[in-house]
């Protein structure tokens, strides 16, 4: 069953290569928190402990425990690895990345004493930006097929075409193959006409490199309370604004020059996806005693109304002693994404004046993700999602320990795989280590965070042809920066 899913997965994948799918409404809906330096080193686990501006992407009710006014600036360094191995042959590449993981301002307004009968200490409100996904990563595989080559598969996708279709069925790849003749036509010994290649079938050295940027940062604009130093209540609207670009190049080369008339092809691919959506989030901390309090938090559906696609492709063909090369038209789609609603459960066990463990589980069900749009349906493509999706949870603990001025900071994060029947491992761990340092109103925190995945990757897949799985080793190190001012 396993196999059957990960086979149907990757053919519809290399079936469509630039249309907008299932793969596309995972990327848009899966959340790694990251923030302040504070928060991250904690494992993000701050549903419950809250007065950092982190949470107001996670429990906006934490931004009712603020006492003071607060300006936070949170610029990160981030170093993404994959290792891959392709049939024995083993290939890693890296990126590197300095952005911003955060920016915020809190205006918190305390109601004086005596002159009203009201139960409410606090107020507060909250403008800024956490970062909730990167996109970064550069990989390459390499490795020998002695079994078939992607031509197959265009092969396989052509069947009976009409050679004079060939150019409004498939622009952006089996077109410009056709162009630069890695496809052509014979007749058979029947007088039939049929397709075939001067490409190999196998024995022949593949490479495909990869090369994406991006990220999903949210704007909020929050509001908290706290009521009688008890409970305290908060909410968030965020603005998500997600980018996300990507290059592949996917190529076939007769290293060892056994095949007259083909030297190498080249297959090459640039997307770029970008829109903003809209959630709630809302969410309540109780403190009911000294050294507890614990938190819930529901985030809805995150509306992406006008996520815009733009792609475009290019084939090269060295088939000696000619070089061809053709580049498709560019194609430009909006649609509709909704992510899944999100629910948030957290507690904080607080140790005096001395520390604090910390810990959420977040729930997500990616069987809610939909693709929308006015002139399709996507009705195959949501029923993917039904069926290779999966609900999940996330777990984030954290701890804190204060000596003097200075904190001392560990966490773990576990991020679930989104994925039905075990199809693919998707699971992420993060391990954070920080420090922090506090000075009357100024504070400079410092965190450490290493993330790690594996996968299967496919480079190509059809109904008859389907190669052996890329084993992906995906790691990341971070570091952030954070410095506070009280105002």
């Amino acid at each position: 069953m396993k196999k059957n899913i990960i086979l149907i997965l990757i053919i519809l994948f290399a079936l469509s290569v630039q249309a907008q799918n299932e793969t596309d409404a995972l990327r848009f809906s899966q959340s790694y928190y990251q923030g302040t330096a504070r928060s991250m080193a904690m494992g993000g686990a701050f549903g419950a402990l809250g007065a950092d501006f982190s949470s107001l992407s996670i429990n906006p009710a934490g931004l009712g425990l603020y006492r003071s006014s607060e300006f936070t600036l949170s610029p990160s360094l981030l170093y993404a690895k994959t290792t891959s191995t392709y049939n024995g042959m083993m290939a890693d590449d890296f990126r590197s990345n300095f952005a911003l993981s955060n920016l915020g301002f809190v205006a918190t307004n305390k109601i004086q004493d005596g002159k009203t009968n009201t139960p409410w200490k606090y107020y507060q409100f909250a403008v800024g930006m956490n970062r909730t996904n990167a996109f970064h990563n550069r990989s390459i595989i390499q490795g020998e097929n002695l079994d078939h080559s992607k031509i197959d598969v265009y092969l396989d996708r052509l069947g009976n075409t009409n050679p004079g279709d060939i150019e409004f069925d498939f622009p952006y790849d089996l077109y410009p193959a056709w162009y630069v003749y890695l496809l052509d036509t014979v007749r058979d010994p029947s007088g039939n006409l049929v397709y075939t290649s001067p490409v190999p079938i196998g024995g022949i050295l593949q490479t495909e490199t990869l090369n994406s940027w991006g990220s999903t940062n949210e704007w909020v604009f929050s509001a908290g309370a706290n009521l009688d130093d008890k409970v305290f209540f908060g909410a968030t609207l965020g603005l998500p604004y997600t980018r996300f670009y990507r290059e592949t190049a996917f190529t076939e080369r007769d290293v060892n020059d056994e095949y007259e008339g083909f030297e190498e092809w080249t297959y090459k691919e640039t997307l770029e996806s970008h829109g903003m959506g809209i959630n709630l989030k809302v969410g309540v901390i109780a403190w009911p005693l000294d050294w507890l309090r614990v938190g819930l938090a529901f985030h809805t559906p995150t509306y992406y109304s006008e996520m815009q696609d733009i792609w475009y492709t290019s084939t090269e063909a060295k088939l000696e002693p000619d070089y061809n090369v053709k580049t498709s038209p560019t194609g430009d789609y909006v649609y509709e994404v909704t992510t899944p609603l999100r629910a948030i459960g957290s507690a904080a066990f607080i140790i005096g004046q001395f520390g604090a463990v910390t810990a959420d589980y977040e729930f997500v069900d990616y069987t809610k993700m939909r693709l929308r749009a006015a002139d399709y349906s996507f009705s195959n493509e949501n029923q993917n999602i039904r069926d290779f999706y999966t609900s999940t949870f996330n777990l984030r603990l954290g701890t804190e320990w204060r000596v003097n001025n200075f904190n001392f900071r560990g966490g773990y994060a576990m991020y679930g795989s989104p994925y039905n029947d075990g199809v693919n491992d998707g699971q992420k761990d993060f391990l954070s280590l920080g420090i922090g340092f506090n000075e009357k109103n100024f504070s400079l925190d410092l965190a450490y965070i290493n993330g790690k995945m594996n996968q299967d990757y496919y480079l190509y897949s059809s109904p008859n042809y389907t190669t052996n799985a890329a084993k992906q080793e995906l790691g990341t190190n971070q570091f952030v920066l954070t410095t506070r001012f009280k105002l």
